[in-house]
């Protein structure tokens, strides 16, 4: 049977099909619609659609930005904001006429780049801790082959926890979208270090490892305080998880010099008197949120 994945972002959808082998049948993408009625809409015109030219049934898994309660099974915690309340996999199943799976776009992010990605090859009992670094900041993990969502759903949302061993000069830290201040999130994501280079109101960083190749001493200072304060945060999740790897996606995670640096300043805040946890680069970059959740069917229920 046919496996088709959704990646249901804020500004674009996307949905891809895997044969029984894991190759890529078929991709597109669509603009997001920016409320819940019209979520439901595309979702299932897409999944018409690609069944329509595969000639046959399939799976459905969706990655969302966000998570579903385990006490009312409403969508929560989206920055999707339409999406939140929404009873979204009943509604969804409805359309389509079969149950569908869903789970978090970084818990798919963690479950594709384990599988054949990044983290593949460390052996079955491998744990992949896969990070997000973009507009925002979160992580999903995978055991042995399974998504790890923990009792309360919320395994991975290391986002919204506090930045680690703060200095006065960051203490009590930039207020975070959830209402804390000093979020991680608040730290590491674009925005933040796009406005810790040039000011309030800017928010694209991608220039800036260019600007500082050829001497901007602002960039070149956000950056290195960018790489610090993420070495700290990860140090956490090495003295908390202790994962065979750790790997990155996100427009962020395309900075090189966080490969180099991270890893040996993380090293200083691990308890611990040896730390060889890899940091990697997601091999199917932003593509993995799709390709994780066509394989969110490869989990026993």
């Amino acid at each position: 049977m046919w496996r088709i994945g959704i990646d249901l972002g804020g500004t674009k959808t996307e949905i891809a099909a895997l044969d029984s082998a894991g190759a890529v049948r078929l991709r597109r993408r669509a603009p997001t619609p920016p409320d819940y009625a019209g979520v439901i809409g595309l979702v299932g015109g897409l999944v018409d659609a690609a069944e329509a030219e595969l000639g046959g049934p399939a799976t459905v898994g969706i990655g969302i930005p966000g998570s579903l309660s385990p006490a009312t099974g409403l969508v929560r915690g989206a920055n999707s904001t339409w999406l939140n309340g929404g009873r979204l996999d009943a509604d969804l199943a409805a359309r389509l006429g079969r149950p569908v799976r869903l789970s978090n776009d970084a818990n798919c992010l963690a479950m594709s780049e384990a599988a054949d990605g990044a983290g593949a090859g460390f052996g079955p009992g491998a744990v992949v801790c896969a990070v997000i670094l973009g507009t925002g900041v979160g992580a999903g993990i995978v055991a042995a082959g399974r998504i790890h969502e923990g009792r309360n759903r919320v395994a991975g949302e290391w986002g919204h926890n506090p930045l680690p061993w703060m200095t006065p000069e960051e203490y009590p830290g930039p207020l975070c979208w959830c209402g804390r201040r000093g979020c991680i999130e608040a730290f590491l994501c674009g925005p933040a270090l796009a406005a810790d280079a040039d000011g309030p109101g800017a928010r694209d960083a991608s220039a800036l490892p260019a600007r500082a190749a050829v001497g901007d001493a602002g960039a070149a200072a956000a950056l290195d305080r960018h790489a610090g304060r993420l070495a700290r945060a990860l140090a956490h999740v090495v003295n908390i998880l202790d994962p065979d790897c750790i790997v990155l996606a996100g427009g962020l995670s395309n900075m090189e010099h966080l490969y180099a640096q991270v890893p040996a300043r993380m090293a200083g805040h691990v308890f611990s008197d040896t730390v060889t946890t890899p940091l990697l680069r997601a091999r199917h970059g932003d593509s993995s949120g799709v390709l994780g959740a066509a394989r969110l069917w490869d989990e026993p229920a």
